[in-house]
């Protein structure tokens, strides 16, 4: 078989591991393309001695996919958190640092204090932790992979309450994203509560 096929996704965390580190957070975020809703991100910490291979990015999995993964991590009680930005603080403080910030909350909410985060992405967090910001981390580390998982999952789960309360924008079918769609309802609409005013699509509606 050909060795260049086989990415070790736990290779980051067993190095981390081995020096020291333990825990270690994978961190990651959901929802920096959409025109509505809050942006969402997680942190999880992998056990050691855990199957890491069902962990993968979130965008390479069904939505049941991803149920099932977060239903495992829920099952074998995996230390995770979210941190939420709404739509008001991405207008404040622009996307990238509500991202940011997002992540910083879900790591200040872990049950276990992590040593050291993998942080998807180019920045590292605002915080007096070793980290290591990943490109793609996704495909790279089983702990931002899950990190995904959970943030996607919980991004959508808060755009389908978001779906009852604000029925004429169907929140429900494509969970705030730009789709075509989803511009004409906020022509004919205006915008929401929960709509990103500083986003074209919607600036130009307010």
């Amino acid at each position: 078989m050909d060795g260049k096929s086989i990415i070790d996704t736990f290779s980051f965390e067993r190095r981390l591991h081995q020096e020291g580190f333990v825990p270690v957070a994978g961190v990651d975020e959901a929802g920096r393309g959409p025109l509505a809703g809050p942006v969402v991100a997680a942190a999880v910490i992998l056990p050691v001695d855990l199957d890491y291979s069902p962990f993968k990015d979130s965008k390479k999995l069904t939505e049941k996919g991803r149920d099932r993964v977060f239903a495992l991590l829920e099952e074998l009680h995996v230390p995770m958190a979210v941190g939420i930005c709404s739509a008001q603080e991405i207008d404040e403080i622009n996307i990238l640092q509500a991202s940011l910030l997002a992540m910083k909350r879900a790591v200040e909410q872990l049950c276990h204090a992590a040593a050291f985060l993998l942080v998807d992405g180019k920045f590292t967090i605002k915080m007096d932790l070793p980290q290591q910001a990943l490109v793609k981390g996704e495909s790279k580390s089983a702990s931002i992979a899950a990190a995904s998982v959970v943030a996607k999952v919980t991004r959508d789960r808060l755009m389908l309450s978001f779906d009852e309360e604000y029925p004429l924008y169907n929140f429900r079918q494509h969970k705030g994203y730009p789709t075509k769609a989803h511009k004409a309802l906020v022509a004919q609409h205006g915008p929401c509560p929960i709509h990103r005013l500083t986003f074209k699509g919607v600036l130009e509606h307010v």
